[in-house]
């Protein structure tokens, strides 16, 4: 066919408009499929490549994969072909929807993003990774490179390595894929490939989103190494108004061992939960006309300025690692994929997906929950009848002068991690765990402005629970925990 330019014909079908973004072994661009008349964007592998069986197969490998995921968060690959000219030369190429809009890596140059905004954008990854985890398939690249941001929302590009879950995770010559700062530390190990890792890829994600910076900065696998070894662990304590039902969720992604990191489903839930319990600025969080009037919500403080600027993996995305005594082998097949980063687009706002996120009692147990543990555990045989004792209104309490007593903040934290926790296990209803969550957002609220009567909202609370119960919203062997943390609420000094 010889070289491309504007105007050339691929495939019979697809006319080259212009050129749109490069890489390291690919071409992307813009073209018209004169079949379907639309707009699309072509990704051709370079000529010296597409000689090679082993590159035709890889980008067709990732075509079949993206294909698989018809999923609101993912970009639609359309076709591929392999165009034969009469020279014998061949053009290797994927046909994928066209997205205008901006790399989550770009905005990220600006600094951190407001956690609600960072929140949505993490809903959205969980949900095209769970949805492609579901389909046996490892992405292996999750950065904000990948992730591209429209007037439509977020989509997950580039499965350029994406592999198969239990896949060796190395190429064939040793070299680790991926962009090291993303990395899980168990993949530096070559361990195969796991969803695992992908979930700690999107807690990175993340936690850049919320602070502006990784969590571990790196810009090679020594570096990641030294980093993961001396670093502090990380934290969100600074970031302003983050639920900790968030941070919770976003360091539980970043756990060092992978067994103790929720799924991307559950990591979805979680902060779909936290967004659905924001209430709008300036206003109180909505509820029932029997509830007595909530203190305004104060306005938050100002957001922290936008944080410098971090070392920053080369345009492509992907580096590999190869150890000393071995050869660089296939690593440039990892970049076959660099160029589509800079069409893919990412999601902010589409509704949940019913296939991605099933009602509360269909949630499956697993071994990494989205919340820490409480350290105490729900009713295991779920037997008990009794409906747990309401509080006599001169129940006593530790005088909240009591130096030895837990603070308020401590008290609501905790009983906010017991609320998180019964909902994942499945011990209190969804719904349920919101309303009560809400009332903790308004009793923290006023508390704030020294407006509160914490032994008033902790009766509140109290009876609440005792009502579910009877409704069979709250499991009575659970109610009986959240009484227990409610009481100490009630001791809590401000």
């Amino acid at each position: 066919m010889g070289a491309l330019h504007a105007g050339s014909l691929l495939a019979r079908r697809y006319r080259l408009v212009d050129r749109i973004g490069s890489g390291g072994m690919s071409v992307i661009w813009r073209a018209r499929d004169e079949v379907l008349d639309r707009i699309v964007a072509v990704k051709v592998l370079a000529p010296s490549l597409a000689a090679d069986a082993r590159f035709r197969d890889m980008v067709r490998e990732e075509a079949r994969s993206a294909a698989q995921l018809v999923h609101p968060h993912v970009t639609s690959v359309h076709d591929y072909g392999e165009a034969i000219a009469p020279d014998g030369t061949i053009t290797s190429f994927v046909v994928m929807e066209l997205l205008s809009g901006e790399e989550l890596e770009c905005r990220l140059t600006e600094g951190p993003l407001p956690w609600t905004e960072a929140v949505e954008i993490g809903v959205q990854v969980a949900d095209a990774l769970a949805a492609a985890h579901r389909l046996g398939i490892v992405h292996r690249d999750i950065t904000p490179a990948n992730v591209m941001m429209t007037s439509v929302g977020a989509k997950v590009l580039d499965f350029g390595i994406a592999t198969r879950i239990g896949a060796p995770d190395e190429d064939e010559d040793g070299g680790t894929f991926g962009t090291p700062a993303y990395v899980a530390p168990e993949r530096l190990d070559g361990v195969p490939a796991q969803p695992s890792t992908d979930v700690y890829s999107l807690g990175v994600l993340l936690y850049e989103t919320l602070t502006g910076r990784v969590p571990y900065p790196a810009d090679t696998w020594e570096q990641l190494s030294v980093a993961l070894e001396t670093r502090e662990a990380p934290s969100l304590a600074g970031v302003p108004d983050l639920p900790p039902p968030v941070a919770r969720t976003c360091l539980r992604c970043l756990a060092r061992d992978p067994a103790e990191r929720p799924t991307a489903r559950q990591v979805a839930e979680a902060l779909r939960r936290q967004l659905a319990a924001e209430p709008a600025p300036a206003q109180t969080v909505p509820l029932p006309p029997s509830e007595p009037a909530p203190v305004p919500v104060p306005a938050g403080p100002a957001p922290a300025p936008p944080a410098p600027p971090v070392g920053r993996t080369p345009a492509n995305g992907v580096r590999t690692h190869t150890p000393p005594d071995r050869r660089p082998g296939r690593w440039a097949l990892a970049l076959a994929a660099g160029a589509v980063a800079v069409l893919v687009p990412v999601v902010l706002a589409w509704p949940d997906d019913p296939a991605t996120t099933p009602p509360p009692a269909q949630v499956q147990p697993t071994t990494g929950p989205a919340v820490e543990p409480t350290g105490e555990s729900p009713d295991p045989a779920g037997t008990a009848t009794e409906r747990p004792s309401r509080p006599p209104a001169d129940a006593p309490s530790q005088s909240p002068a009591d130096p030895d007593a837990e603070t308020l903040e401590s008290a609501v934290g905790r009983l906010d991690q017991l609320i998180d926790a019964g909902v994942t296990a499945g011990e209190i209803r969804e719904d349920v765990g919101l309303d009560l969550d809400n009332h903790l957002r308004n009793l923290t609220a006023a508390a704030a402005v020294g407006q509160h009567d914490v032994t008033q909202s902790v009766a509140q609370l109290r009876e609440k629970v005792a009502r579910r119960v009877t409704e069979g919203a709250i499991t009575p062997g659970y109610a009986r925990q959240l009484d227990t943390a409610l009481q100490r609420l009630a001791a809590a000094r401000a």
